[in-house]
């Protein structure tokens, strides 16, 4: 198994840069066509635990003004082969004095690179150093 193809990698680069692009701009039929359409697709979010696409899709739907606005501060990726990935992204919203933490695993489909399982979290207690004044 080759780790970390190139051509890959930027594959999978375009697809997180996509995601987050929509995800600031709150385009929620963007952000449900990243997710794969199945009852197996899970993602556990701040204050939520999601099972299923049905489930994010509507989540997305019922999120009054989408997601609180941030910045990246790091993001990984390191692909397997040539059909599965995981993305790992650490991020501050706007105002904040500590970090969140998004990962998610990618996979190929007939339909492209999709989201099987995300999770997002914020750093509790303490202040992330880098991000202290």
């Amino acid at each position: 198994m080759i780790i970390d193809d190139p051509d890959v990698h930027a594959e999978v680069s375009a697809a997180v840069d996509a995601y987050e692009q929509a995800l600031m701009d709150n385009d929620v039929t963007a952000l449900d066509g990243f997710f794969r359409d199945a009852p197996q697709t899970v993602r556990y979010g701040v204050a939520e635990n999601l099972y299923g696409f049905e489930a994010i899709a509507a989540f997305r739907i019922g999120r009054a003004g989408g997601s609180p606005q941030r910045s990246r501060l790091r993001t990984e990726i390191t692909t397997f082969g040539r059909d599965f990935a995981v993305a790992n992204v650490e991020f501050v919203r706007e105002g904040a004095k500590t970090s969140g933490r998004q990962s998610q695993t990618w996979v190929r489909t007939e339909n492209g690179w999709k989201i099987v399982s995300a999770h997002v979290s914020l750093l509790q207690g303490g202040v992330d150093q880098r991000l202290a004044p």
